[in-house]
């Protein structure tokens, strides 16, 4: 995004020149910031063979997955219902993983019949799976027990998580793999979202290649994902360059030992779309009360759900008002909770009409989204190649009726 002439701009496109097509709320989406990540991430790593999976739950529209699979990429997927996303976006099988958490057999079953790479953390499926379908390709996704991310509920890798095989029943594995004859040809681990500091992927991976040395037949190691994206000015992030030398020279070095290149995984969501994304809104109220400077925004956490969640931030802007006085306000949503985007922020003087910017919106905003109170989910617009595109389109009352039977 920039700011030419006090107006805001995406690819040389005006942003209040997109709310008065497509109006708010409004996602936008930026691919060129997409294509760059993507690049920056397969340029970080020097080894013979790597595979970058989009974790799709990050941002699911069609058309950015059309895009990431156009540019080379495969797809990480945590249901069935991702799969058939990916499929009918492009993706082959082949470049799918499928990594499922507390799902029945039968979705499982559903997945290995499509010929995705299954990636599983649970025994009791490995048994069944082992007993049901022999042969089938199978990953283990491995719990080292580091905690590590960004806050708690986004940190899966720790001895209390519900994600993942603990690295203590790794015998049980072991004696599963060799009763059963388990075809195990990866080994995968994600600690959390995130993360920053390259030293907990370098201490993960080192459990994560003393675990695969006890399979003969991999083809792959999975590291998972959770790069740390900027959320403010001069925020610190992974230092993906940095990440990239010290794990690459690590894999190469573990490849070497085990007699063979194997492939080296991520799976990265948040790092290639949260700074694509925008998301445009429209101020309905300012409301003064004693203490504090409300403004009401034409949203909620049916749209954003990220700060009431996550406690997370995302950096606001006034648009319309780009070099006003800056003024404290706690911005909220008009949903039937206390839905606040922002306590205590700095933001140029707004005023009712004016048109406001969350930046980092690309990632676990839109795909989190509600129908809650009864309120349309907002469109979507993709900026490529100098062109808008709306990739979605605004729900209507019909929308929130398509599924209901009146049965009464």
């Amino acid at each position: 995004m920039q700011l030419v002439n006090e107006r805001y701009s995406i690819q040389g496109i005006d942003i209040l020149d997109l709310v008065k097509k497509y109006e708010t709320p409004l996602y936008i989406y930026d691919s060129s910031v997409i294509k760059r990540q993507l690049d920056r991430l397969t340029n970080s790593f020097k080894v013979k063979n790597l595979g970058i999976h989009y974790a799709c739950k990050a941002l699911n529209n069609i058309n950015i997955l059309k895009l990431i699979n156009q540019w080379g990429a495969g797809l990480d997927t945590v249901s069935i219902q991702e799969i058939w996303t990916g499929i009918n976006a492009g993706f082959t099988p082949d470049k799918i993983l499928y990594t499922p958490n507390c799902v029945g057999v039968d979705e499982i079953e559903m997945a290995i019949k499509l010929g995705v790479q299954i990636n599983i953390d649970h025994i009791e499926t490995l048994e069944y799976i082992g007993q049901h379908y022999p042969g089938v390709k199978l990953c283990i996704r491995i719990n080292p027990h580091v905690m590590a991310g960004g806050n708690e509920k986004i940190s899966v890798g720790h001895i209390d998580s519900k994600f993942g095989i603990s690295i203590y029943q790794m015998p049980l594995v072991e004696r599963l793999v060799k009763a059963l004859n388990l075809n195990i040809n990866g080994v995968h681990m994600h600690t959390g979202s995130d993360i920053l500091d390259p030293g907990v992927f370098t201490f993960a991976a080192d459990i994560l290649f003393d675990i695969a040395k006890k399979f003969k037949d991999l083809e792959f190691i999975d590291f998972g994902s959770g790069l740390k994206v900027p959320y403010k000015e001069d925020d610190v992030c992974t230092d993906i360059e940095e990440l990239g030398e010290i794990l690459s020279e690590k894999f190469n070095s573990f490849c070497k030992e085990y007699g063979r290149d194997l492939k080296l995984y991520f799976e990265p969501g948040k790092f290639l779309v949260s700074e694509s994304g925008y998301f445009i809104v429209k101020t309905n109220v300012i409301k003064q009360t004693p203490s504090t400077v409300f403004a009401g925004v034409d949203s909620g956490m049916n749209h954003l759900i990220r700060p009431m969640f996550y406690g997370s931030y995302h950096h606001i802007f006034n648009i319309s008002n780009p070099h006003g006085k800056p003024r404290v306000y706690n911005i909220v949503g008009y949903i039937c909770e206390t839905d606040t985007f922002a306590n205590n922020r700095v933001v140029n003087e707004i005023h009712p009409g004016d048109i406001l910017c969350f930046k980092n919106a690309g990632a676990y905003c839109f795909s989190m989204s509600s129908n809650y109170n009864s309120r349309f989910r907002p469109c979507e617009v993709l900026i490529h190649e100098g062109k808008d595109y709306l990739i979605r389109e605004r729900e209507k009352l019909e929308d929130l009726f398509k599924n209901q039977i009146v049965a009464i």
